[in-house]
C-alpha cells in the first residue's frame, strides 16, 4: 500500500489504444505480521513496516531471550520508531512523485498547455461541471481530459461524448492520482499546443492535496450540499488550491447553506484563494469560470513565448561570442 496515505497502488490501469496498461507499482509500505513463542509459553505478535523496494527473502537475527510482554514504558519507544520510519517512507514517496511531476510540468510548458487538477469530495458535480465547461469552450480553446476513478470508465465516456479526447485512469484501491499515472496519460492524450488539460482527480479531499501532478494549479470543487465547514475539516486541500468553485448553487433556495461562512472558512485557511459561484445545471457563474480558464491559458502561452524568446537571445549571444573568439 502507499506509504503516504495507505491506499493500494499496484492495481492502477490506464486506457490507451483499446488496451489497458498496468502502472508499475512504486515502493510502498507493507505490514508483515510475525508471531513469537517464548520459553514460558506466551505468544507475542507484532508487525514490521517494510518497503517493497527490497526482497522479501530475509532473515531476522536472533535476539537475546527476554520477556516480550509489553509494558507501558516500552510502547512509546516503539511507536516513535514506527512513526519515524513511516515519515521517511512518505518523504521518499512524495520526493519520487515530485520528480515525475517536474517532468510533466516541463513537457506541458514546452507545449504551452494549461493544466488544472480538479479535486473534490465524491458527488460534488465535477464531471457535470467539466462536461458543461468543454461544451462552452468549444471553438475557443482545445481541451483534453484525464479522468481519475477507482473503477469504471463512465466519466471518461461522458467526456468523450462531448467530442473532447479523454483518457481514463483507474486507480484500483488507490485514492488519488499520482504524477507517474498522469505522465503516462499525457503520453496517451498528446494534448495539442496551447490547449487546456483538465485532470479530474479521484473524489477525495485528503490525499490529492499532497500529490503534485505537474499541474499549473489545483481547483477545489465544493458542492453546497456538503456543508460550509468542509474547508475547516480538510484544510490541506483548500490551502493547496488556487480557486474554489462553489458548485450546485441552483440548490441554495432549498438548503440551509451559508455561502459567506463557507467562503470565510476557505479564506481562513487560504487567504489568497479565489472563489467563483457556479451551477453546472443552470450555467450560473460559468462565464466567469471560463474567463478564469482563458486567462490562465493566455498566461501559459505568454510564459512559453517569453521562455522561447529568452532561449533564442541566449543562443544568439553564445553564437556571437563564438564568432568573436
Amino acid at each position: 500500500m502507499c506509504g503516504s496515505c495507505g491506499c493500494g497502488g499496484k492495481e492502477a490501469t490506464i486506457e490507451g489504444a483499446g488496451l489497458h496498461e498496468a502502472v508499475p507499482g512504486e515502493a510502498h509500505a507493507h505490514e508483515e505480521e510475525h508471531e513469537h513463542v517464548h520459553a514460558d509459553g506466551t505468544r507475542h505478535r507484532h508487525s514490521h513496516a517494510q518497503s517493497h523496494a527490497h526482497s522479501h527473502a530475509h532473515a531476522h537475527a536472533p535476539a537475546p531471550e527476554r520477556d516480550h510482554r509489553e509494558t507501558p514504558e516500552d510502547l512509546p519507544v516503539r511507536i516513535d520508531e514506527d512513526a519515524g520510519r513511516l515519515v521517511r517512507i512518505e518523504q521518499d514517496i512524495l520526493a519520487h512523485n515530485d520528480r515525475y511531476a517536474g517532468e510533466n510540468r516541463r513537457r506541458l510548458a514546452e507545449r504551452a498547455v494549461f493544466a488544472l487538477n480538479l479535486v473534490s469530495s465524491p458527488g460534488s458535480g465535477k464531471t457535470s461541471l467539466l462536461v458543461r465547461t468543454i461544451r462552452m469552450l468549444d471553438g475557443r480553446l482545445p481541451v483534453a481530459v484525464i479522468e481519475g476513478d477507482q473503477q469504471t470508465s463512465l466519466d471518461a465516456d461522458r467526456i468523450r461524448a462531448t467530442g473532447a479526447p479523454a483518457v481514463q485512469v483507474n486507480t484500483g484501491r488507490g485514492c488519488h492520482l499520482d504524477a507517474r499515472m498522469v505522465g503516462i496519460a499525457i503520453d496517451r492524450l498528446a494534448p495539442p499546443p496551447e490547449s487546456v488539460l483538465l485532470i479530474e482527480n479521484v473524489g477525495n479531499l485528503v490525499c490529492p492535496s499532497s500529490f503534485d501532478l505537474g499541474e499549473a494549479c489545483k481547483v477545489v470543487v465544493l458542492s453546497v450540499t456538503e456543508g460550509e465547514d468542509k474547508p475547516l475539516k480538510y484544510p490541506d486541500m483548500f490551502r493547496a488550491a488556487r480557486l474554489l468553485l462553489l458548485n450546485k448553487c441552483d440548490l441554495l433556495p432549498h438548503l440551509e447553506f451559508d455561502v459567506e461562512a463557507a467562503i470565510g472558512h476557505a479564506r481562513r485557511v487560504n487567504p489568497c484563494i479565489e472563489v467563483i459561484r457556479v451551477s453546472a445545471r443552470t450555467g450560473e457563474g460559468m462565464a466567469e469560470w471560463l474567463a478564469w480558464v482563458e486567462r490562465g491559458a493566455a498566461a501559459s502561452r505568454t510564459l512559453h513565448d517569453e521562455t522561447v524568446e529568452a532561449l533564442r537571445r541566449r543562443v544568439s549571444e553564445l553564437e556571437r561570442r563564438l564568432a568573436a573568439s
